[in-house]
Order: structure tokens, then C-alpha cells, then sequence
């Protein structure tokens, strides 16, 4: 049976829409980064180019620099200048022939050819050649113009004769009285040269100052124009016949990107089609010329997928980095609620414990209350009986007319009356609900009294030995209604232990260590057994008879110390038990 499709939810449809976006991401990170190797591979072979330019460029001027002073030591020879001197002989042109293929030879030139004052050459090393110069004017040609002015020449063109392209050196040649007799000139031409910049798979290029490609590497290449001719260049070019029946044609280019003013990334419409190539020029000044390398802007598959590879990798590990991130945000930012929410919760709850803790406090003091009631209705009610009787006495002295006996039997009612009211307003006092937290300044010694004046009836009641030592004052920061339960508390656990003890003594006392106050009760009531020692400050923990006790006094007790600071440890020492309350010190200032 067919299973049953999956419900698409949101989550289904974001979960879907987080992996498109990672998908393109990493798709536009590898295209990022493709392109950004192959712009770090052109950058880096632009520069490099400049290096490469100044060694095709020095093999250029080595060629150019050899020849270029050879016509000016033959324009100083004897016999050249003689020869022009006078009328020419066929036979002394056949000398001067043979001279100039003997030194051509020996130069390992191109061409030499010896040119009077007219243009005419007279004497060529290739006389013997079907192309030879010799009979031909050559006075159009700029580099005759220039020497016949400037004394020396130099011009780049086809032969009109040979129709091999040359670079044309030459030097003027004078008498011993300056006249201008001719010009002793050498063709170089550069088909080696070309040769051997082939070698590589790099495009080298010199254009004239018109911008005409004469040099060329490869094939296809020689006579493309760079830029456009104007009329007068295509002028001088037909008058000159500097590129004598050659077809000048357009080489077409677009620049793509500039890295300089001399290097350009280029869309180029060669004898191969339209290529990119890295254009770069260098001016040689010293010639006019300008030396082009073309080279193809190439990246190897593998470092494009490399750079692909690292760019999608990149552009995941930032993906996943932010992932991270927003999850470590958000677990923060619920931590920080559930902290929020903790410490309201605790806050509640400690708001209501603290409430409660009162409550308990509160009732064990009520509790306690109940318990010294009636020793305190016995220790009341014979003061009444004793002050109806001295009334009736009081009343019957007064009727006799005996006033000064009768207001000496008033001031033994006075002091009962003052005693009662005492108690009674110590029992108000210590039923009444002090707020928690508060810090007054009171004397322990005085606590001490307090308790003691409420535990006074079952103190007598039980016969207690009861021995009292305290320093006074005894100055600390409390609540001394509290700190006067936390006593009762301990003092009605040993009246407790010691309502059937055989020996009844009870030891308070106040002594100082260091910063802290030590109240000591200890009691001879046999002590406390070792198992329960540990346990007496828990809640409901008790040891006695069930009904008599719901285990919280000392619980109670052991929290109000704490709230204030202190300790309330308990331990056996002797014959009974010793409980210690400690606080600190407050100076009397």
C-alpha cells in the first residue's frame, strides 16, 4: 500500500528555504571566487609584464646598438671619401663594391651602400644581386633628408627594391672642408630577431611613431595599423614609400579593464579571431617605437576549482559560524528567561517561606506563651487572693479611722500591682510580631533578664539550681524579640530534660572572644545522645512524647540566629547538654 504523504508545514517550508538560500550562497561564493582568481592571476602577470617587456626590449637595442655606429667609421674611411671626391670609374666603382661585401661580410649586416650627394647609389655590398641598390636614387627616403641635415639618419621601411623590410642607419660623409660629398648607409633587417622571440607563446609587437606594426612574432600580424591614419600619416607614407606596396590593415581592439596606463586586459580582432589578451607597451624613445606584448589571460582549471572549492568552503564555514552564534543567542537568551523566571519563582517562593517562617515563629512563641500560662495564672492569681485580703483590711482600717495604718497597708498592694503588670506587659511584648530583618542595637545581658523573668514561675516550679554569669553590657545588632524566643526556646528544653533529673542546675553565661559574644546554657539533664545530635535543628525532628511537641522550636531557633548573623550550635559537655549562641560584637559608639 501506498505510504501516506508527510504534512509540508512552515517548518518543512523554511527548513526548504534556508538550504536554497545556503545552495546560492555557496554557488555565488564560488563564482566570487573564481573570478577573484582570475583577477589575482591577471594582476599578478601584469606585473610581471614589465620584466618580461625590458628583456624583449634589450635584445631589440643590443641588435640595433651593434650597427649603429658602423656607417659612422666608414663615412671617416680615405678611400670612400676620395672616391666621392671625384668622377666614378667603373672600375673603382667595382672596388668599392667589393669593399662594402667584404665588410657587410665581415659585420654580418644585411645590406651597406654608399650613396653620393644626389641620393644615387654609387657602391652596394649586394651589387652582384638581382635587387641590388646600386643605380638607384634613394633621396626620398627621410633617412637621406635627415643626414643631409643632421649629419646622421635612421629609418624604418620596405625596400622599394628588394621589398624586404629593414631598419636603414646612416652617416654623412664630408670632406676635408665640411662639403657634403654622401651617405654611408647599413640596412639591418630583423627576421632572426623574430625568430627567436617565436619561441614562446607570447605576441611581440613594435609599431612606428604612426602606430603601424612593422615587427611581429607570429604571422598575420605585421602592417595592422592600432590606431587610425590620418591623411597626412597615409601621405608621408605614400611619399616615403615607407611601407612600399604593403596592404595596412585595422587592428581592432576594446579595452575590458586597465591596470595601468600601459597594461590593459583587451578584446583583440587577430588573425586568430577576437581574443582577449593582457596588452602591454613599452615606449623605446630612443627609436620612436613602441614594443606590445600579448598575452593570454590564462588560469589553470585546477586553481579555478581551487578558488571555487575555497570559496564555497568559506562561504559555509561562515554559514555554520553564524548558525552557531544564533543558536549560543538563543540558548542565552532562554537561559536568561529561565533565570528570570527562577529567581522570580524563587523570590515567590522565599517571599512565602519567609511568611511562613514568621507564622512558625509567631506560633512557637504563642506556643510557648501557652505553656508558661499557667504557671503565670498560679503566680497571678495568689497575688489577687493576697490583695482581696489586704482590700478587706485596707477597708476595715479606714472604717476605724486608722488612716496611717491604713496607708501603710496600701504599699504592699502597690508592689504586687506593679509586679502583675510586668509580667503581663512582658507577655504582650513578647507576643507581639516583629518584622523580619531588624537590626536594633540591644544589650544580650538583657534578653537574658527578660527570659528569665518569663520562665521565673516554672523556674521556681521545677526547683531549678540556677546560676547566672553575664557580662554587661553585652552590646550586639538583633531583633530582641526574637533573640528573647531563641532563649526561651533553649531554656524550656532544659527545664524539659530536667523535670526529672536528680541533680537540677542550670548555668547561663556571657562571655566575649575576640569580635564575637559566646551565651552558653548548659544543663545537667544527661545530655543529648549522640544519633540526634546532628538533627536537633531539623524541623519536627523531636524526641519527645508525641503531643508534646511539634519539633520547631529549635528549628526556629537555629533560622533567626542565621538571619542575624550568627551561630546556634549545640554539644555535650559534663552531665547534660550545652547550647551556644554566638554574634558578633557591636561597639558601644
Amino acid at each position: 500500500m501506498p505510504l501516506p504523504l508527510m504534512p509540508v508545514t512552515a517548518r518543512h517550508l523554511r527548513l526548504a528555504l534556508y538550504t536554497l538560500l545556503i545552495v546560492i550562497g555557496a554557488a555565488l561564493a564560488g563564482g566570487w571566487a573564481m573570478h577573484q582568481a582570475e583577477r589575482h592571476a591577471l594582476e599578478e602577470s601584469a606585473r610581471r609584464g614589465p620584466e618580461q617587456l625590458n628583456l624583449y626590449a634589450n635584445s631589440l637595442h643590443t641588435l640595433i646598438e651593434r650597427y649603429r655606429a658602423l656607417p659612422a667609421v666608414l663615412a671617416l674611411d680615405t678611400e670612400l671619401i676620395t672616391a666621392l671626391s671625384g668622377p666614378m670609374t667603373p672600375e673603382l666603382q667595382c672596388a668599392l663594391n667589393r669593399k662594402l661585401e667584404r665588410i657587410n661580410g665581415a659585420a654580418k649586416s644585411s645590406t651597406l651602400e654608399l650613396m653620393d650627394h644626389t641620393g644615387l647609389a654609387v657602391a652596394a655590398s649586394n651589387w652582384n644581386t638581382a635587387n641590388s641598390y646600386v643605380g638607384h636614387n634613394y633621396a626620398f627616403r627621410p633617412y637621406f633628408k635627415q643626414t643631409l641635415v643632421e649629419g646622421t639618419g635612421s629609418f624604418y621601411a620596405v625596400g622599394v627594391t628588394s621589398g624586404i623590410p629593414g631598419y636603414f642607419l646612416s652617416s654623412a660623409i664630408h670632406d676635408a672642408q665640411g662639403k657634403f660629398l654622401g651617405a654611408m648607409v647599413v640596412k639591418l633587417e630583423f627576421p632572426e630577431l623574430e625568430r627567436e622571440w617565436s619561441h614562446g607563446n607570447d605576441i611581440l609587437l613594435v609599431s612606428d611613431a604612426k602606430g603601424i606594426v612593422f615587427i611581429a612574432n607570429q604571422p598575420g600580424w605585421r602592417y595592422r595599423h592600432l590606431r587610425p591614419l590620418s591623411d597626412q600619416d597615409r601621405s608621408e607614407i605614400t611619399v616615403t614609400r615607407q611601407y612600399h606596396k604593403q596592404p595596412l590593415t585595422p587592428l581592432n581592439t576594446r579595452t575590458l579593464r586597465s591596470f595601468d596606463e600601459n597594461s590593459f586586459l583587451t578584446r583583440t580582432d587577430g588573425p586568430d579571431g577576437s581574443q582577449d589578451y593582457l596588452w602591454e607597451s613599452l615606449p623605446l624613445s630612443a627609436e620612436g617605437w613602441t614594443l606590445h606584448l600579448l598575452r593570454r589571460p590564462d588560469i589553470s582549471a585546477e586553481d579555478r576549482r581551487n578558488a571555487a572549492l575555497a570559496g564555497v568552503g568559506l562561504w559555509l564555514t561562515l554559514v555554520f559560524l553564524g548558525l552557531f552564534l544564533l543558536q549560543r543567542w538563543r540558548l542565552s537568551r532562554l537561559r536568561q528567561r529561565n533565570r528570570a523566571e527562577l529567581e522570580q519563582l524563587v523570590e515567590d517562593r522565599t517571599r512565602d517561606l519567609r511568611t511562613a517562617q514568621d507564622g512558625l515563629v509567631q506560633s512557637a512563641k504563642l506556643a510557648a506563651l501557652g505553656q508558661m500560662s499557667a504557671a503565670l495564672a498560679h503566680e497571678i492569681n495568689q497575688p489577687l487572693t493576697a490583695q482581696r485580703m489586704q482590700l478587706a483590711t485596707l477597708r476595715l482600717l479606714l472604717d476605724h479611722g486608722r488612716i496611717d495604718e491604713a496607708y501603710k497597708a496600701l504599699a504592699p498592694l502597690d508592689n504586687m500591682l506593679t509586679r502583675m503588670a510586668a509580667l503581663t506587659g512582658h507577655l504582650k511584648t513578647y507576643a507581639r510580631q516583629s518584622p523580619s530583618g531588624l537590626r536594633e542595637k540591644l544589650d544580650l545581658a538583657t534578653v537574658v533578664d527578660h527570659a528569665l523573668h518569663l520562665l521565673e514561675p516554672r523556674l521556681q516550679e521545677q526547683a531549678i539550681d540556677l546560676h547566672v554569669d553575664l557580662t554587661r553590657p553585652a552590646w550586639v545588632r538583633g531583633d530582641a524579640i526574637r533573640l528573647e524566643q531563641v532563649l526561651i526556646n533553649v531554656l524550656r528544653n532544659a527545664l524539659d530534660v530536667l523535670r526529672d533529673a536528680p541533680n537540677k542546675r542550670l548555668e547561663i553565661r556571657i562571655e566575649a572572644d575576640q569580635q564575637v559574644w559566646h551565651l552558653t546554657v548548659s544543663d545537667s539533664g544527661g545530655g543529648i545522645r549522640e544519633e540526634h545530635l546532628g538533627k536537633i535543628f531539623d524541623p519536627f525532628f523531636t524526641t519527645k512524647p508525641v503531643g508534646d511537641g511539634l519539633g520547631l522550636g529549635l528549628a526556629v531557633s537555629y533560622a533567626i540566629v542565621h538571619e542575624l548573623g550568627g551561630r546556634l550550635t549545640a554539644s555535650n559537655q559534663g552531665e547534660g547538654a550545652l547550647f551556644t549562641l554566638t554574634l558578633p560584637i557591636t561597639q558601644d559608639s
